[in-house]
Formats: C-alpha cells, sequence, structure tokens
C-alpha cells in the first residue's frame, strides 16, 4: 500500500480557493469586452414553424447578430451533432434523425433552441429576443412510452428509437418454466432535472484564423473534435479549455448545441462572444436524467436459488438522440444488470422512444444505478413474497468469494469481491439487531419505521487509457498535466498528492494543469468513475519514465552503474556514492547541465481491465402516516473500493452521491402536462434534497483490493448513487408494507406517501 498511495485524510487545496472567491470559472474569465448571447427557445413542445422573422431583433439597439439555423447553413457549418447509436436486436442500427443545432422547420419540445441573439449587454440580447416573430401550427404532443401517437421522426415509426436485447431467450425461458417460485415487479424510475450548481456555458473567440472555445465540460477533446468537424477546421485551428467547473454529474459531458452557435457567433463577428444559461434555461435545455420503466422477473429454486432472470425495459430518450442517450439504458445499463448474484440465465431487452421532452442522457452513475435500482427492487419483493429474510437472500445469492474472478452473464469480468463479509460489516454498522426496538419507538409515536438495503455494484466506464506529463519548473516547482478533467472532486488535491507520494516531491511544490487541449495533447475527461483510477496509473508510468531517464545521467555524478542507481519513493540512491538527489534535486542538476531532455516527461497507459466497487447501503425512514412525510432517519455505507488515496475525498464522493440519490428517491421528479410544459421547471417545484433532511451518514471501508489495476484501486465517484436510490426506497416500502402497500414507486413525496396509505395509489385489495 505504501508505493500507491499513503491513505491519508488531506484536505482539498483547491477548497480555499473556491471557498475565498477565486474560484476561475467560465463565467468570471470572459474576455473584456466580449458581447452577450441569449438563447431564444421553443415555447411549445411539438409543432411545424410557419415563420421565423427576426428582423426585428437584428435591427434593435445593441445587437450585433442574430443567427439562426439558414445562418450557420450559410456560413458553411455541418449542423448536424453527433450521438451513439445502439443496434437493433435485429443487427440494424437504431434510428438516427438529424438533431440540429438549432431547429429546423419543426418545434419539438419546449426549450430547444431557435434562434441566438449576441448584443452589447445581455439585458439588450434578452429585449431583442422578444422581438422574434416565431410563427407555428401546433401538432399534437407525444410523451408515452410506447408505440404510436404524432410521428417526432419519420426516421422512427411509432417513435420507437430502438429495440434491443441482450441475453439467451430460449435458456431464459427454460429456467421460468423449470421454476419453483416466480417473482415479477414493475419498476418506474423517475425523471430528474440534474441541476449543477454552476449552469452550463461558454465563450468563444475567433482571431481570423484560430476558434478557441472555453467551456465549464467534462472533457476538451470531445468537444474539440466536433467543433473541427462543425466548422470543417484542422486540429491545429481549434482550441478548447475548461476552467473550474461548479459540477457536472453526467449532464456536461455531451457538446450542446449553444457551443457551436456561439462559435460562430464569434466568427462572424471577430470579436469574443459569451453565453450563460440562467437556472430556468437549465431546467429546459439540459438533458435529463433516468425516466424508464421496466418489468423485472426472477425465477427461483426450492432452496431459494435465483435460476432466471429478466427485464423488459421502455425509456425516453426526449426528442432527439443525445450524444450516450441510446446507450444508457442498453449497453451502460447491462454492465451490471445481474448485480451481484450468482446468475447466468438473464435476458434484458429494451425499446427508447423519442418524446417531446428534453434530451436524456447520462446521470451520475449513467445505467448503473438505474439497474442496481430494478434488481434491488426485485430481490426485496422476492423476499417478502417468498417469507424470506432479504438479507438472508440476499446472501444465499451471491457470487461466492472463491468463485473470482467471475464472468457475468453480460459478459463483464468481476475481478474480486468479498460481498458477504462487506454485508456482515454492513450489518453491524447499521447496527440491525436494534431495529426492532427502534421500529417500536416510532409506532409508540404513532410513526411507520421501515429498514432498507441495497447491495449495489457498479463498473467503471470511459477511456481505459490516459496520459500524464510532468515538468520540472526553473523556479524549482512542478506540473503535472492530466488528461481528466475535474468538476469538483477534488483532483488538484489528489493528484498533487499521488505524484509526491510516488517522488517525493513537496505536494505544495506540485501544480494541476487540466482542461487545455492546447497543452494536453489527448485525454478522457470525467465520467464513469474513471479519474482517479486512470490518471493514477497514468502518473505511475510517468514516475517510471522519469525514474529511467535520470539513471544514466545520475550514475554518471555518482560514479557508479546505471544498474546500481536505484530510487526509493524519495532519492536516488546508489551503493558506494554519498550523493543522494531528490527528485527535484536531480531536476536542478539537469538543468544546470543543459539537459533540458530530463525536465519533461510524458506517458500514456492503458488499464487493461475494467474495477468493480460495490458495497451495501442501508437505509432507514419514518412514516408519518398522517401526513405522508418520509423521514430519512438513518443512513449507513460500507464501501469496497479497494485501496484509497485519500478517504476523506473518497467520503465526500460518496456523501454527495448518497444525496442525490436519495433526492431522486424522496423528492425529485420532472412533470410534463400533456401539452409537454414542464410543470418543474423552477425550484418552486422542483424539490431539491437541503442539509436538514438528511441525516449524518455513517461511511465505512472494507476493502478488497482490484486486480484489475496495480494501484488496487477502484472508482468511488458515482457509488453513492448507485446504492442509494434502492435502499431508500425498499426502506420506504417496508415501512408501507405493513399498511397493506404493495406497490411504492419514487419519489416518496408527501402527498403520494399519504395516496399509497389511502388507497388512492397502488394498495393491496
Amino acid at each position: 500500500m505504501e508505493k500507491f498511495g499513503k491513505s491519508q485524510s488531506i484536505k482539498r487545496v483547491e477548497d480555499v480557493r473556491f471557498l475565498t472567491g477565486g474560484g476561475r470559472y467560465v463565467d468570471d474569465i470572459a474576455p473584456e469586452g466580449a458581447l452577450y448571447a441569449h438563447v431564444f427557445r421553443s415555447p411549445v413542445a411539438h409543432a411545424s414553424i410557419t415563420e421565423l422573422d427576426v428582423s426585428a431583433a437584428r435591427a434593435a439597439e445593441g445587437v450585433h447578430l442574430v443567427l439562426t439555423l439558414d445562418d450557420l447553413e450559410t456560413a458553411g457549418m455541418n449542423v448536424a451533432m453527433r450521438a451513439n447509436l445502439q443496434k437493433n436486436r435485429d443487427g440494424s442500427r437504431g434510428a438516427a434523425p438529424e438533431r440540429p443545432m438549432l431547429a429546423r422547420g419543426r418545434l419539438r419540445f419546449v426549450g430547444e433552441a431557435v434562434a441566438l441573439v449576441v448584443a452589447d449587454t445581455p439585458e439588450q440580447a434578452r429585449d431583442a429576443a422578444e422581438l422574434i416573430e416565431l410563427e407555428y401550427e401546433d401538432l399534437p404532443v407525444s410523451l408515452n412510452l410506447a408505440p404510436g401517437g404524432e410521428t417526432i421522426h419519420p426516421e422512427a415509426p411509432g417513435n420507437r428509437a430502438f429495440d434491443w436485447a441482450l441475453g439467451e431467450a430460449d435458456a431464459v425461458r427454460a429456467a421460468f418454466d423449470a421454476a419453483a417460485h416466480v417473482v415479477s415487479l414493475e419498476v418506474g424510475d423517475n425523471r430528474v432535472i440534474i441541476n449543477s450548481m454552476e449552469p452550463r456555458g461558454c465563450y468563444a473567440e475567433w482571431d481570423g484564423a484560430r476558434l478557441h472555445l472555453c467551456v465549464n465540460g467534462q472533457g476538451v477533446w470531445g468537444a474539440k473534435d466536433q467543433l473541427c468537424n462543425a466548422f470543417d477546421l484542422p486540429p491545429e485551428a481549434v482550441r478548447v479549455t475548461t476552467p473550474d467547473v461548479g459540477g457536472g454529474f453526467g449532464m456536461k459531458a455531451i457538446v450542446y448545441p449553444e457551443s457551436f452557435v456561439v462559435a460562430q457567433a464569434a466568427k462572424a463577428l471577430g470579436r469574443p462572444v459569451r453565453w450563460m444559461s440562467e437556472r430556468g434555461e437549465a431546467m429546459l435545455s439540459d438533458h435529463a436524467g433516468r425516466d424508464l420503466v421496466s418489468v423485472a422477473e426472477m425465477a427461483f429454486d426450492a432452496d431459494l436459488k435465483a435460476t432466471g432472470y429478466r427485464v423488459r425495459t421502455r425509456c425516453n430518450l426526449g426528442a432527439y438522440n443525445s450524444g450516450m442517450g441510446q446507450m444508457i439504458q442498453t449497453q451502460l445499463f447491462s454492465r451490471v444488470f445481474p448485480g451481484v448474484y450468482d446468475l447466468q440465465n438473464t435476458l434484458l431487452e429494451v425499446e427508447g422512444y423519442y418524446t417531446n421532452t428534453t434530451q436524456v442522457d447520462a446521470y451520475r452513475g449513467a445505467g448503473r444505478p438505474e439497474a442496481i435500482y430494478v434488481i434491488e427492487r426485485l430481490m426485496d419483493r422476492a423476499a417478502r413474497e417468498l417469507g424470506v429474510d432479504p438479507w438472508e437472500l440476499r446472501r444465499c445469492n451471491f457470487i461466492a468469494p472463491g468463485a473470482f474472478p467471475y464472468e457475468s452473464a453480460t459478459g463483464e469480468i468481476y475481478d474480486v469481491g468479498d460481498f458477504p463479509r462487506v454485508l456482515d460489516h454492513a450489518e453491524r454498522a447499521a447496527d440491525r439487531a436494534g431495529f426492532d426496538a427502534r421500529r417500536e419507538r416510532s409506532e409508540a409515536r404513532g410513526k411507520l419505521r421501515g429498514i432498507g438495503l441495497c447491495y449495489y455494484i457498479e463498473s467503471i466506464l470511459g477511456d481505459p487509457s490516459e496520459g500524464a506529463t510532468v515538468e520540472f519548473n526553473a523556479d524549482g516547482g512542478v506540473t503535472i498535466y492530466v488528461g481528466t478533467q475535474s468538476n469538483g472532486q477534488g483532483h488538484e488535491t489528489v493528484y498533487a498528492t499521488f505524484l509526491s507520494d510516488q517522488t517525493g516531491i513537496p505536494a505544495e511544490r506540485i501544480s494541476v494543469v487540466q482542461g487545455d487541449s492546447d497543452l494536453i495533447a489527448k485525454g478522457g475527461g470525467t465520467g464513469g468513475s474513471r479519474s482517479v483510477t486512470t490518471q493514477a496509473n497514468a502518473t505511475l508510468a510517468a514516475v517510471d519514465k522519469m525514474i529511467a531517464a535520470f539513471r544514466p545521467f545520475l550514475a554518471e555524478r555518482m560514479g557508479v552503474a546505471e544498474s546500481a542507481v536505484g530510487f526509493d519513493d524519495e532519492r536516488f540512491r546508489a551503493d558506494g556514492s554519498n550523493l543522494t538527489p531528490t527528485m527535484i534535486e536531480a531536476a536542478e542538476m539537469a538543468r544546470a547541465a543543459g539537459r533540458e531532455d530530463l525536465l519533461r516527461h510524458e506517458a500514456r497507459a492503458r488499464l487493461e481491465a475494467r474495477s468493480f466497487p460495490n458495497g451495501a447501503h442501508v437505509a432507514e425512514v419514518e412514516v408519518d402516516p398522517e401526513t405522508g412525510k418520509v423521514t430519512l432517519d438513518r443512513y449507513t455505507v460500507v464501501d469496497d473500493f479497494g485501496n484509497l488515496i485519500n478517504p476523506m475525498l473518497v467520503e465526500g464522493q460518496v456523501h454527495g452521491g448518497v444525496a442525490q440519490g436519495v433526492g431522486q428517491a424522496l423528492w425529485e421528479r420532472s412533470v410534463h402536462d400533456a401539452e409537454g410544459q414542464l410543470l418543474t421547471a423552477s425550484f418552486m417545484d422542483y424539490a431539491m434534497p437541503r442539509a436538514d433532511d438528511l441525516p449524518l451518514f455513517r461511511f465505512e471501508t472494507e476493502p478488497v483490493p482490484s486486480t484489475a489495476n496495480v494501484m488496487g484501486m477502484k472508482g468511488c465517484g458515482e457509488a453513492g448513487t448507485v446504492g442509494a436510490m434502492a435502499a431508500t426506497a425498499n426502506a420506504v416500502q417496508d415501512a408501507l408494507w405493513q399498511r397493506g402497500v404493495r406497490q411504492a414507486d419514487m419519489p416518496f413525496t408527501p402527498h403520494r406517501v399519504w395516496s399509497m396509505l389511502n388507497g388512492e395509489l397502488h394498495r393491496a385489495d
């Protein structure tokens, strides 16, 4: 463990900057004199455009430019946005309707970008946008996750985007035919608005030959590639940068229309142009998360061993394909589809549908929280129907510790795991033995108490390769250039600390540089809990290159053979020499000798396998049957993240993830009316978790070091959300079961819970 990080809880160094107002966010650093952009958006969910007249807006005071789709195409832009496509079960590809950067001929969701106004001030841009004359003929709105309704795209008859399946249908059917018990459950996964603290924004500059886009995203290279394509520019003519980012959560991973249109505005005007979303605008235009319904079934033999598992899912894509929209509930869902259970007969069938709503794409966990939510809700239901303890039903179906490495039914190689050990730890930490007494105390006060368990597993996603460059500076400092992108996770601290641990360079002398396509040739950005695992792997490779490069240089000065020079993570040493330079001292010697080649070291490294974080979440809730209010009273997490670099940062990541998962379970829900208007378009109507809604979380770890990387680490960024939804929902279901409620779906708002208890929502006969 010593070699791969000292596992010390070091406070985040960047927090001083953030908490004292020194953060450098995109809206803080826009060039002086930049013009302001405002996006004119569709007011309706579905309509044919009959007239779009922007002449009055163009003539308004302070306005420099108004762009429509026609203007983009006249400028020679490729206006079709990219998206990954899924294959249908027959081998054909999913529907690929054009998603233009600005509306073409038809409006397909409330908030769709129609035109961009650029003016001297934001007020002038907004005022001019009100002068735009948009005439349209309303079309029927389609919101159903089923075939039919008004066609949104001719490329998708019945509005079905894809029909995908993974598994052996015949083997699964045979398992169900032979089953002693079959349990089924319909599981809804409500749409949520992601609401990062910092809304989306960007600015663009054009100097006549080169385009610079600064955007608060999750990586610069995807944006650079798409800008090159949109403007037909060579890579050397495009620079993308990302400064400090106030939260992304998957929502900022894709490239949105505004980046392209703002870039064209800057190019057309020869002046910097800036745009920053307002909160209400963000709630309409940022892609949403989740939004699917699944019917799950599990077959058991007479000994209550699960023998078959099948799920049929209908998921919402919104009005267009987003970047990863077709992949979330298919390939990414499938990564952990069987969960932690020894299930080889599985079938996942997924249909994706277009609706007249904002696009749906990645949200913290991206498919894995959805998959775990389904199987853990079903496992809980199975225990109730089969009359067994839900913890014991899980234990008897776990993949055994001796079965690793284990190939799941969906082809994933789980490298290591000891699920019973982690669950035992969670049972102690959550004081399950004391639950009955706590329930009795709640009942004495007229309240219902429930306990819920989720045992999750998640798969690290994203590019398994990453790069790192270490540069020794003339002032004695060191810069590490990284290919990942912090969105607030503490990368500056963890990367400097990790490099310090491997080299002895004081962490306070290490600067972390990220988010600049000119300075860093390639990188995978942030997403899929990949950042620390892949970046630490690349850093190790860079350190190895540094040591190898310095050894012959120092051997001459030490008067020993190159093979005699070693490095002990702090100093170079060799028997027979009293010269023991640190890495910094070795660099100073190289600089003095004119050896510039020893002052910069670059390496790329690839993880050959994914790691699989896992753990147990235990939630306890108290329900007031008079009002339906659910109070989350206790929450315990025991995670297996393998080896940790900084436990404090890990705990912070888990806390944030749990808050987002609990938020979806208890409060958050995106609601549209029949006309496709978003009814939850402000924080007056969309409920976010607040500090006083959440208890103090108990967080502990039970590490089983991964064999998928030399550090023994497992990513932690999304694990909190993956486990929180089902643990909270199962706790509420446990409380309501006593009153005959057999179907309980998120979010468990007071009105919905009161309705369940009073027979207005799903209730036993």
